[in-house]
């Protein structure tokens, strides 16, 4: 049975609870954690990146497991916005017809950013768009959009004004400071922001002395990023009046609440589902008892309670 006390509203949209998986962790609802159980239990699902024309992505291996955490160079792999259009989200729809849906728009430039938005957006498939200005394990796109305000407002801006959907701008933490960019965005005209992506970082065999990942460098993700996650999130929130979904080694209850005390509106998640594939279903789970736990009457209460005491 649904926990009302969980519900939150995210720049419009109405969720019943905060928990989604992240970009690309169960792809368009059709890799194996998103079989694992009934996806109508989530709060929203963000989608794995579309671009304009199909990408292989980067040479194997693109995933290795570290300490705390794993790096990925995945490299925006997926079918091109036609099959995504054409079969990928409407077959997820078909299964989740209620369920709030965000897609992630990706790209080499900027017209194709707004190429692919405009498309998602009138599609009438999504609810939501998260512009992924942050992916560290591309050569083109991706981060060089969000390490840079004027670039990163003049795409957000771009795409605003062909889309009439909620956009949130996903940022990356591979910048000197991130407020900076973050009002850069808000200023703009951005309906939300995702942070953080991962942090670009990398990992050598030392008996073939050559990287591990086929890709050279690759994104860090999960536990061992979470307090640089916070910290981001914290001052972000105290320097722009947006709704924050927040990510970067959320595991368990307690890592939500704290995401909420950082600024956060929502979560998702990522790493996690590598220990635990049903990580979203049991954080969803485990939510209204440490709220109890704390005295927390809702989590919306909390969202009001943190951003009075700013």
């Amino acid at each position: 049975m649904e926990d009302s006390r969980l519900a939150v509203s995210l720049a419009g949209l109405k969720l019943k609870n905060p928990v989604m998986p992240a970009s690309g962790c169960f792809g368009f609802g059709d890799n194996k954690f998103a079989q694992m159980y009934d996806l109508n239990k989530l709060g929203s699902i963000i989608l794995k990146s579309a671009t304009l024309t199909e990408r292989m992505g980067n040479p194997e291996p693109r995933v290795t497991v570290v300490e705390d955490g794993a790096l990925n160079a995945v490299g925006l792999k997926n079918p091109g916005l036609s099959v995504i259009l054409s079969k990928k989200i409407p077959e997820l729809r078909s299964k989740v017809p209620n369920l709030p849906l965000i897609a992630s728009v990706a790209g080499s430039t900027k017209a194709e950013y707004v190429e692919v938005a405009k498309a998602l957006n009138d599609s009438g498939l999504v609810n939501a768009l998260e512009l992924n200005i942050s992916c560290p394990n591309v050569h083109e796109g991706g981060m060089l959009f969000g390490t840079n305000p004027k670039v990163a407002a003049e795409l957000t801006s771009a795409v605003k004004k062909v889309t009439n959907i909620p956009v949130f701008v996903k940022l990356t933490p591979n910048v000197t400071d991130i407020v900076e960019i973050a009002k850069a965005v808000a200023d703009a005209g951005a309906d939300g922001l995702s942070m953080i992506n991962t942090a670009l970082g990398m990992k050598i065999d030392i008996k073939t002395r050559k990287p591990v990942l086929g890709n050279g460098t690759g994104g860090l993700s999960g536990k061992a990023i979470k307090p640089l996650a916070v910290r981001m999130i914290y001052q972000v929130s105290h320097a722009v009046d947006l709704p924050i979904i927040a990510s970067g080694g959320i595991e368990n209850a307690e890592d939500v609440i704290e995401m909420y005390l950082a600024g956060a509106h929502a979560v998702s998640i990522g790493t996690a589902h590598f220990k635990n594939p049903t990580a979203c279903l049991n954080l969803i789970e485990e939510l209204p008892a440490k709220m109890d736990e704390l005295g927390i009457t809702s989590l919306q209460a909390l969202i009001e309670e943190v951003r009075s005491k700013r």
